[in-house]
């Protein structure tokens, strides 16, 4: 677990380790979210989760949210977040920064060579990072898991 301050919005960082596979079966239906229909009742075979959430195991991590800044996102206190180190970063995108030595979760917008970590709740500020900030885009979101 890594010890780095949080601004709140997030707990703490769990490396990804692979080995056991998430296996588990797979109805052979796709769930209509309009009106129901017959469903249909065979399996049609198994699914691992681990290799439709994890693109790069040596760079992923798992992180808690923690804060309201991201809701308008759909990031609710308490949502756990997959993390990879080896995407870029791009506008627009959902990220894990370091400001200043605390670990943040904004989306990254860049505008005329300006970078912002922008919050998904209106309550929040941006906040415009500076040369004399220390910056560091640390990994990008790539899945959000939270109990319905």
């Amino acid at each position: 677990m890594n010890k780095l301050k949080t601004d709140g919005s997030i707990k703490a960082v769990y490396k990804y380790s692979e080995g056991k596979k998430i296996s588990r079966p797979i109805v052979g239906a796709i769930v209509p979210a309009g009106f129901p229909s017959p469903a249909q009742d065979y399996i049609e075979g198994m699914l691992d989760i681990s290799e439709h959430l994890i693109r790069h195991p040596s760079s992923t991590f798992f992180m808690y949210a923690d804060g309201y800044s991201m809701i308008g996102a759909g990031i609710q206190p308490g949502d756990l977040l997959i993390v990879d180190r080896a995407i870029e970063a791009k506008s627009n995108k959902i990220i894990i920064a370091i400001v200043d030595n605390e670990l943040t979760l904004k989306r990254l917008r860049i505008e005329d060579g300006q970078y912002w970590l922008v919050p998904e709740n209106e309550e929040f500020e941006p906040i415009r990072i500076h040369e004399e900030m220390d910056f560091i885009v640390w990994g990008v979101v790539t899945f959000v898991i939270h109990q319905l």
